[in-house]
C-alpha cells in the first residue's frame, strides 16, 4: 500500500463503515457504543490494510469514542496496525521450545529472503514480519505462521521455499 498522505486519504469507506453500524444502533434504539471499537477497528483495517491516524480522529469525532480509548485498544491488540502492513503476514517464534529447535536459523532465513527485520514491511508492501514470544504449537517447533497458516518442524530451506512460492503467485 503507498504511503498516503493525510488530505488524499478516502474516508468514504470509513463512513460506510460507521453509517452501517449507526443504522444497526437505531434499529435498536442505540447510539453507537464503546463495545464497538473493536469491531469498528477492525473493518476500517480490513479496508485501509491499517488505521491511519486521520481516519482514527474522524471516527472519534463521529462516534463520540476517545482517540486515547482507541490508542489504547490498538495497542494492546497485536493484530491492530498504525503503520501500512503487508498484503502477507509472516510470523515466526521465538519462545523457547522453537529457540532449542531451531527457531533463529529460520528467522534469519526468513529475515534474509524478505530483507527485511522484525516489524518491517518489504517496500513492494508484500510481506510484514513479526516476531511473537509463542506461537502456542510447541510440539510443532520450530514454527512460522504465515497468513493464519501454520508451519511447524521448519528449517530455514522450508521457510525460503515458502515465502518464495508465495512471491510467484502474486506475480
Amino acid at each position: 500500500m503507498p504511503d498516503v498522505q493525510e488530505n488524499e486519504l478516502d474516508l468514504k469507506p470509513a463512513v460506510s463503515i460507521i453509517e452501517k453500524i449507526e443504522q444497526s444502533r437505531r434499529a435498536e434504539n442505540e447510539r453507537i457504543r464503546g463495545d464497538d471499537l473493536i469491531p469498528i477497528l477492525q473493518e476500517v483495517q480490513k479496508v485501509y490494510g491499517y488505521l491511519p491516524i486521520p481516519v482514527l480522529s474522524w471516527v472519534s469525532e463521529r462516534t463520540g469514542i476517545s482517540t486515547s480509548r482507541m490508542y489504547g485498544v490498538i495497542t494492546f491488540y497485536a493484530q491492530f496496525y498504525l503503520e501500512p502492513h503487508g498484503k502477507h503476514t509472516v510470523r515466526c517464534c521465538r519462545g523457547t521450545a522453537c529457540y532449542v529447535r531451531g527457531g533463529r536459523r529460520v528467522i534469519n532465513a526468513v529475515k534474509s529472503t524478505l530483507g527485511i527485520d522484525d516489524g518491517e514491511t518489504t517496500g513492494d508492501m508484500l510481506f510484514s514480519l513479526e516476531t511473537v514470544a509463542c506461537l502456542g504449537a510447541c510440539a510443532l517447533s520450530p514454527v512460522m505462521v504465515v497468513d493464519g497458516t501454520y508451519y511447524g518442524k521448519m528449517t530455514p530451506r522450508r521457510a525460503e521455499q515458502i515465502l518464495k512460492q508465495l512471491v510467484e503467485e502474486e506475480a
